[in-house]
């Protein structure tokens, strides 16, 4: 899904190979497009979050093998 604009009046919504001009659509399809770019952009941030945590691990993991290299 991505929305582009055709004119400042009128955006142009792509879904699945078909565009559709927003303002020509209901208020319960508009309702479920902004539904749809919340959901869009909650996995996007948690995605955000895994990547982080992902690297915070690794970086933990290497200072622990440091640390216990000491105790060899």
């Amino acid at each position: 899904m991505s929305e582009k604009t055709n004119d400042s009046d009128n955006p142009v919504l792509k879904f699945e190979g078909k565009e559709f001009m927003i303002n020509d659509l209901s208020k319960d399809i508009k309702e479920s497009i902004k539904e749809l770019q919340i959901a869009e952009t909650q996995l996007k941030m948690h995605e955000d979050s895994l990547k982080l945590l992902s690297i915070s691990r690794n970086y933990l993991a290497n200072q622990l093998k440091e640390k216990l290299k000491n105790l060899e």
